[in-house]
């Protein structure tokens, strides 16, 4: 499961909407407020350390990044919403970016979604949330920095995103995950290859 995604490599970038590659294989989006981890966790599910630009100062990607999954489909890293010092006009293009990107992109199979397990729900996360929902886009939810916390802590926080989740009419699901720790990697690459179509093939052959 993990040499799948060993082997995934930067294909391209885009900035407006007509600069989108066209639709060929399923792709998986990485989502995430501008300091909730997104770069580190897509690095640390791909085992490569510099695959996708992690940085100190939130909001560093700022266009759509496409990687390569050889064979397979593409991890589609979004720019991050929420802390990043630029211009309102900036984030408003942003914004209207990846609000086209859900709508329109047929070969989307899913969201990964990163919230800081410390922070988590915030008014923006709700709007992706959201907006995944509208466009029939299913919503995975990496509770990232679990290691911030102690098991006990982290677990709390897991069930009270759940039960928030459950209330507020969602049905995205969501796990506990840690970059440096390791911890729900596994749990994440089961989501990747459902969405991918990689555990059907299987079960398939």
């Amino acid at each position: 499961m993990s040499a799948r995604y060993q082997q995934t490599r930067f294909v391209m970038s885009a900035q407006k909407p007509r600069d989108l590659p066209p639709e060929s294989l399923p792709e998986v989006a990485f989502a995430g407020r501008s300091n909730a981890g997104k770069s580190s966790a897509l690095n640390t599910l791909c085992q490569q350390r510099a695959l996708a630009r992690t940085s100190k100062t939130p909001g560093r990607t700022q266009l759509i990044n496409f990687f390569e999954v050889p064979g397979t489909g593409y991890l589609v890293d979004l720019p991050g919403y929420g802390f990043a010092r630029v211009p309102a006009a900036v984030k408003r293009q942003w914004h209207e970016l990846i609000e086209y990107y859900l709508a329109n992109r047929r070969a989307l199979r899913g969201v990964m979604l990163m919230m800081d397990i410390r922070h988590p729900l915030k008014d923006l996360d709700w709007q992706m949330i959201r907006w995944c929902e509208n466009a029939g886009v299913p919503v995975h939810i990496l509770l990232t920095k679990a290691d911030k916390l102690k098991h006990g802590a982290a677990k709390r926080s897991l069930m009270q995103v759940q039960k928030a989740l459950r209330e507020g009419g969602s049905e995205a699901t969501v796990q506990l995950f840690s970059a440096p720790g390791r911890t729900g990697v596994e749990q994440a690459w089961q989501r990747l290859d459902q969405w991918m179509g990689v555990a059907d093939a299987a079960q398939e052959s």
